[in-house]
């Protein structure tokens, strides 16, 4: 495995190298949609070795989830922006209003140039590939910083772009904290970045002197908010797949669950159920449960454990043990921790659930308003009245209802955060528009009203009056 970093000094080159390439040929219809069909057949045809790499850099990583998680959102998302990719190029008309008939309008969606693209070790190719492929819909070339995190699969990830791209078109940076700083600090004419808050605000400062456009898809601590008419087993078993898929390493996860008083116990009773069906009595189906991925990780983990316990919170471990040697934390539930609990204060990012009851719904949306606006909301009722009460008092980046994650997987909505937890979105219509240049542009007639417009106006008072009555 080559596992060579690029040199802090062939960043701008290779940043001038694809600009240049892009400016001589900017691609058209034809090309774009040849790049995405090779794209998406090469990829498939490396899904086993994909997860098999993923599951290296884990540790261990369940086969299944990779295939899910990372093999089938890409192809989904290049099926989606094949599909489309015709339609969304052309240019779309826009009435200009009597004042300014008889001329017409339209916008035209334009490539930008290079697009940026950083990437996160907790789906190191959904997350890669998915804006990448996105900005190749939208005419653009792309430069790509994979996660140091996931060394194999980001050169899995330099190796698979290779059978696809010349190297003018598309780039891939290697290394650590001290490259990603610098790769934030390109030029590029869009960059999107996906990983924690505070990593954002210094990948933001660092664009900032360029006054490089962004989308930041950051993370936060996302709530489910399970009403009493909901079935306690039914929302169990969905948060649990929510929570635990990929050990809860992923942005949308809930981060938090609010039950009623009353259903606490019985909500964990059912989590409890849950786990062991799915993981065995004795966790003897480990090969389904990932690992945490590195040992700083689990230390951060272990730390928030730590913590609870000092504080005499209930924890509850819903099945199996914890074995540092191979980083396996199992599903743990923390039961009514306060705010000053280091639990609630940070993205989890892993594991452990914390369950707090709530007295009112009311209650429920104030505590949840009461903090930061988060990337995900699970409510789960079938009440509809309560639904639209829970939308209308708070503000996600995206909210599944009676479920969670899947609005991530669904190609036809946009994917973004609010406030802390990101700013702009993509995935589908979204992320061609973000990563293209909509521009507008007016085709005036051979006569127009506007030739009177000038001194003295006088002339033209009757045409005045009649366009700002």
């Amino acid at each position: 495995m080559d596992t060579t970093n690029t040199p802090l000094h062939d960043l701008q080159p290779t940043l001038e190298r694809l600009r240049t390439a892009w400016q001589a040929r900017k691609p058209d219809y034809a090309q774009r949609h040849d790049d995405l069909s090779r794209l998406r057949a090469n990829l498939k045809r490396r899904l086993d070795e994909m997860a098999r790499t993923i599951a290296a850099d884990f540790g261990h990583r369940s086969l299944d989830e990779s295939r899910i998680a990372d093999g089938m959102t890409a192809l989904n998302e290049i099926d989606h922006l094949l599909k489309h990719l015709r339609g969304w190029m052309r240019p779309r008309r826009i009435g200009v209003g009597w004042r300014f008939l008889p001329a017409r309008a339209q916008v035209r969606p334009m490539p930008l140039g290079v697009v940026g693209v950083i990437a996160p070790w907790n789906y190191p190719v959904n997350l890669a590939l998915i804006p990448l492929a996105t900005a190749i819909a939208a005419g653009n070339h792309v430069y790509l910083k994979p996660s140091e995190h996931t060394p194999r699969t980001a050169e899995f990830l330099r190796s698979l772009l290779a059978e696809v791209f010349p190297a003018d078109r598309v780039a891939v940076a290697t290394g650590g904290a001290e490259l990603g700083a610098a790769f934030a600090a390109l030029p590029f004419d869009h960059l999107v970045f996906t990983g924690s808050t505070a990593v954002g605000r210094k990948v933001m400062a660092a664009a900032a002197p360029n006054l490089t456009p962004l989308t930041l898809e950051l993370g936060g601590k996302s709530p489910a908010l399970v009403c009493d008419d909901y079935p306690i087993d039914k929302a169990a078993a969905r948060i649990a797949t929510g929570k635990w898929f990929n050990c809860g390493q992923t942005c949308i996860a809930p981060d938090y669950v609010l039950v009623p008083a009353g259903q606490r116990d019985a909500f964990v009773a059912a989590l409890k159920r849950e786990m062991r069906a799915r993981y065995g009595d004795d966790f003897s189906n480990r090969d389904d449960y990932t690992r945490i991925v590195n040992d700083g990780q689990y230390a951060r983990l272990s730390g928030y454990l730590d913590d609870a316990k000092s504080r005499d919170l209930d924890i509850v471990t819903l099945v199996g043990s914890a074995d540092s040697a191979q980083r396996l934390l199992p599903p743990i539930v923390v039961l009514d921790p306060g705010d000053d609990a280091r639990i609630m204060q940070d993205e989890i990012f892993g594991p452990l659930l914390p369950v707090k009851s709530y007295r009112t719904l009311d209650e429920a949306i104030a505590y949840i308003n009461a903090h930061e606006r988060p990337l995900a909301l699970y409510p789960f009722s079938h009440d509809r009245g309560a639904i639209e009460k829970i939308l209308h008092a708070t503000l996600a980046g995206g909210v599944s209802v009676n479920d969670t994650l899947f609005h991530f997987a669904v190609p036809t909505l946009p994917f973004g955060g609010v406030g802390t937890s990101g700013m702009g979105a993509y995935h589908s219509r979204a992320g061609f528009d973000a990563m293209s240049k909509l521009l507008p542009v007016l085709w005036q007639a051979r006569r127009t009203g506007g030739d009177l417009l000038k001194p003295p106006y006088s002339k033209a008072k009757w045409l005045i009056d009649l366009i700002v009555r």
